[in-house]
């Protein structure tokens, strides 16, 4: 009524009542009445605003390459801001008299492909493809040192690149030449793994004969070491058999020394008996055959005088007419012999006695 109003704003909106070129109230949220034809309004949103961006850029071996990602900035400066852009906003229908407001956005986009174009110009397309998160930190920091972000008195609060991306025909190159590549480690992987299976393969069979030469030299040992226990043993035994020859040699020479003496004591007393006969033969030359046979007959017992007798009966058989012997008379000369010598042996004994 009478050209007042009044106007309230959220308190994501920094705001500046401007009243004859002059700021007469500002900050965030405000509310108050003015009046239409000598005030103005400028507002400024206070949150962050997010602007993805997408743009083609070339890399350094000419390949074209699309960027996409998404800034967050907000304005930290706002009197800073309006001084550049015009921020003025009409109450009555509830818009900016300008599009600059929008234009802010596309500058820091500019900002951001300036960046990202002195960037990917000292990069292979290799490289750029997997370089997102190297290119976001170079370019938030580029970004924040950027003359032109302070004059517009923003702040940028982040950046990411969700994607550097070639055209399809070299993305289809791409994949093809990593696809060899991959083909080529898989069969490169597979030649080190069929290599390796062979070098250890290799090495048991290696360690395989390993073990048999060592084996083999500890049979060689062990036979060794039997040949030379054998050989000490029959060395051993061959130094028994030596000394039992030894022995039995000098217990032979003690048995030939023994006989020789034996003999010579045999012949000794041969020699003895030889000259005791020779000596009483000598004495019995001159004696009668009939005083010789007397003498031996002395001291006979009974039976063998009866023998000599029947022997001379025997020896004279032819000059003996008849002569009876009747068992009664045999038997009774076998009585008397036997008595006979039961008494001589007593006698004898007597005598001897």
């Amino acid at each position: 009524m009478f050209g007042f109003s009044f106007v309230k704003f959220q308190p994501s909106e920094y705001v500046m009542k401007v009243k004859n070129g002059k700021v007469v109230r500002e900050g965030v949220g405000l509310s108050f009445y003015y009046y239409a034809p000598t005030t103005s309004v400028v507002v400024v949103p206070v949150s962050s605003i997010d602007v993805p961006f997408m743009f083609e850029d070339m890399t350094n071996d000419f390949q074209a390459v699309t960027v996409q990602g998404q800034l967050t900035y907000r304005i930290v400066d706002y009197r800073r801001t309006t001084q550049i852009l015009n921020y003025t906003y009409d109450l009555k229908e509830k818009r900016y008299i300008s599009d600059d407001p929008g234009k802010l956005a596309q500058r820091v986009i500019n900002i951001a492909k300036v960046l990202t174009k002195k960037y990917l110009e000292r990069v292979p397309l290799k490289e750029a493809v997997q370089s997102s998160e190297r290119l976001a930190q170079n370019m938030t920091k580029d970004i924040a040192q950027h003359t032109e972000m302070e004059k517009l008195g923003i702040e940028v609060m982040g950046l990411s690149i969700l994607a550097i991306l070639p055209n399809k025909e070299t993305m289809r190159a791409l994949e093809a030449q990593a696809r060899e590549e991959i083909l080529r480690n898989a069969d490169h992987a597979l030649y080190e793994r069929r290599n390796a299976s062979i070098e250890q393969e290799r090495r048991v069979k290696e360690n395989e004969l390993n073990t048999e030469i060592a084996v083999e030299t500890k049979k060689r040992q062990i036979r060794e070491t039997q040949l030379d226990a054998e050989r000490s043993v029959k060395q051993k035994q061959s130094e028994m058999k030596e000394e039992q020859l030894r022995f039995d040699t000098a217990l032979e020479e003690k048995k030939r020394e023994l006989i020789e003496l034996t003999v010579t004591n045999k012949k000794a007393e041969a020699d003895a008996k030889a000259y005791e006969l020779t000596a009483v033969m000598k004495s019995l030359q001159d004696v009668e055959p009939n005083v010789l046979q007397a003498m031996a007959h002395m001291d006979m017992s009974p039976d063998k005088l009866i023998a000599i007798a029947f022997q001379e009966l025997a020896e004279n058989a032819g000059k003996i007419g008849q002569l009876n012997i009747t068992p009664d008379l045999l038997q009774g000369l076998m009585s008397d012999a036997g008595t006979s010598g039961s008494a001589g042996s007593r006698g004898a004994g007597g005598r001897t006695r």
